[in-house]
């Protein structure tokens, strides 16, 4: 391997793969985001080393891990990133009716359920030339859509798959805190009770999402901190499945407040759980540089407005019930 030069050229698209791989942490997993072949994968990161002329990978058992070298340069890379993403939002705000024509919104479902529809009704009204998209994803894909512009505004929750808030590619800002209460069946034995202890449903059939999903990452997390780990009867993602099974006396689960709305005309019951209520971190992100740019300014302040509203909506709602707090649908005959 050559000294590296006084200048040197490098390909940005090739610091991507190399930040893919930061992140995947092996080269299959980042083939597989980049829609790529391992084989690939490698050969862009060993092009990219000859041009820096510095080592960026070294064996590590059966696969791989980034030198020292590699990390200097992937924090230039966030800087070069960050710089060209504040050179387009400047471009962006140049002269009279410049900006895009297009962004993408990247959410988990429950950010869609509860904060796009308000959201996209407005930019509608504020910004009635520039097309609007929405896509369902959540981290890691979530942020690898972003960092490759397939994405323009992330929103997300914080757990174990997601970039920490220290990462200098993503400028976050905070949407609210969302509570997440438990759902049981109408019959359910402890359904008549104001508060339960999250222990007390430990020999129950639970109805959970992957472990990679946000919601079960959060659901396992929850119940070992309880003491117990839940018997996990069926695996499920989609919000209106999962309430027809609740409804169907099949299990219980944890659902978040910003999708309860859809489960008004089921039959099950909503409990709050003791002691301090397990929440998550709901959060936009965009690539860091493009904070400025004005359509994407104005993109995050509805969905800033709209997350207020929703949780100014929860707390009154919250208010209106008993003072247990707690949500009941009809009761079976």
């Amino acid at each position: 391997m050559e000294q590296v030069s006084e200048t040197f050229t490098v390909d940005l698209r090739r610091l991507t793969v190399l930040r893919e791989l930061q992140r995947r942490g092996s080269l299959a997993r980042a083939a597989e985001a980049l829609h790529l072949t391992p084989s690939a994968v490698s050969q862009q990161i060993a092009a990219l080393a000859r041009e820096a002329g510095v080592p960026l990978t070294e064996r590590d058992g059966r696969g791989v891990r980034l030198t020292g070298q590699a990390r200097v340069l992937l924090t230039h890379a966030d800087l070069i990133a960050a710089q060209l993403e504040r050179a387009r939002a400047d471009l962006a705000s140049y002269g009279e009716g410049g900006g895009r024509a297009s962004v993408t919104v990247g959410a988990l479902s429950s950010g869609i359920l509860g904060l796009l529809p308000g959201a996209l009704a407005a930019l509608a009204e504020r910004l009635p030339h520039v097309r609007i998209d929405v896509v369902e994803s959540q981290p890691p894909d979530l942020f690898t859509a972003l960092d490759a512009g397939q994405v323009d505004v992330a929103v997300a929750v914080d757990f174990p798959a997601t970039p920490p808030h220290t990462d200098r590619r993503y400028a976050r800002t905070d949407l609210l805190t969302d509570v997440l209460d438990l759902a049981v069946p109408a019959d359910h034995r402890l359904a008549d009770r104001d508060r339960v202890a999250l222990r007390e449903l430990a020999t129950d059939p639970w109805i959970v999402g992957d472990a990679d999903s946000c919601c079960g990452a959060v659901t396992r997390t929850v119940c070992a901190a309880a003491g117990f780990t839940p018997d996990i009867r069926h695996a499920v993602n989609d919000w209106g499945a999962l309430a027809a099974l609740i409804e169907a006396g099949q299990g219980v689960a944890l659902i978040p407040r910003m999708v309860q709305p859809l489960y008004a005309h089921r039959r099950l019951t909503l409990l709050t759980p003791d002691g301090t209520p397990p929440t998550r971190n709901v959060f936009m992100a965009v690539r860091t540089g493009s904070e400025s740019d004005p359509v994407l300014t104005a993109v995050q302040e509805q969905l800033l407005a709209a997350a207020t509203e929703l949780s100014n909506r929860q707390l009154t709602n919250r208010q209106a019930r008993p003072s247990t707090g707690v949500r009941r649908s009809p009761r079976s005959p």
